[in-house]
């Protein structure tokens, strides 16, 4: 028995092998003619994956092309702060929430003058912001010229009526109808300034050579926050704009080059006598802050 088993082994190990490459093949066939399944493609979303996309990120062989500036040692100085006693402090922390929660986003600004030297303080405010190795890669474009301010109305209206009607989706559409907005920016045109923040994704130096500039958006919008607390300090009021798809066409007509993207649009100036505001709550302390 032992004899004609060991025989016929090679005989079944032969048919098994014929009836893998059957079925093998046969499933080969069958995947050619049938139509290949494909996963749904993500939907796209311009208005964030690709806003402010203008053609100046940087690649990673950019950074060893030989143009980078090395960097150089900064001399310290010694350091001290004016310190407050603990019942000043109380008080000046207090107060300075109290100023800082009457701030509002406010949609109808007057015509009405303001200082350029009012200005010029509280960007020079933002500028104090920390940034990533002090490269500072912001840039504050300070628009009062009124057909560049019309122009500027025009691009973002154009944009903001296809992002509300196309892009943005029923959902986003109606969470901002409570607050009542929509494309059309009239304060654009009334603001006596607007400020556009733009971001420098690198530095260009004088001599061709490019300037790393780390966590540049951080950076950036983190002096956009101090510049919210200046306006607010000197009664001015503003509203945060992200000119979404407008970034591009904004440089272009700003001057602004390639190294720059458009993080930020402010329109500043005094409220309008009829203006008004949302009625909103601010979540209590217990909802944003955790002690541990």
């Amino acid at each position: 028995m032992t004899m004609a088993f060991s025989s016929l082994t090679p005989v079944f190990v032969a048919i098994i092998c014929v009836l893998i490459g059957i079925i093998v093949k046969g499933r080969k066939t069958n995947s050619k003619n049938e139509p290949r399944k494909t996963s749904k493609k993500a939907e796209s979303r311009p208005w964030v994956d690709d806003d402010l996309k203008d053609s100046t990120d940087l690649h990673p062989e950019e950074e060893d092309d030989g143009e980078w500036q090395e960097s150089e040692d900064i001399a310290h100085t010694p350091f001290s702060l004016e310190r407050y006693s603990e019942e000043d402090m109380i008080k000046r922390s207090k107060n300075f929430y109290e100023l800082l929660n009457k701030r509002r986003s406010v949609r109808f600004i007057s015509d009405e003058p303001v200082p350029r030297e009012v200005i010029d303080n509280v960007i020079k405010t933002a500028g104090t912001s920390p940034s990533g190795a002090h490269t500072e890669p912001w840039t504050f474009v300070v628009v009062k010229d009124i057909e560049i301010k019309h122009k500027i109305r025009e691009i973002i209206e154009e944009e903001e009526e296809i992002n509300y009607k196309k892009r943005m989706g029923d959902r986003w559409v109606n969470d901002l109808k409570r607050l009542r907005t929509n494309w059309i920016k009239e304060y654009l045109d009334t603001a006596p300034y607007l400020i556009l923040i733009f971001k420098q994704v690198h530095g260009m130096l004088p001599d061709g050579k490019k300037k790393t500039h780390y966590y540049n958006e951080i950076s950036v919008s983190i002096a956009c926050g101090i510049l919210l607390a200046a306006l607010q300090n000197v009664g001015l009021v503003t509203v945060t704009t992200t000119p979404l798809n407008c970034g591009p066409r904004l440089r272009v007509l700003l001057g602004r080059p390639t190294n720059e993207k458009l993080l930020m649009l402010l329109p500043v100036g005094y409220p309008s006598k009829d203006a008004t505001v949302p009625d909103l709550t601010r979540k209590p302390l217990d909802d944003i802050m955790v002690v541990v």
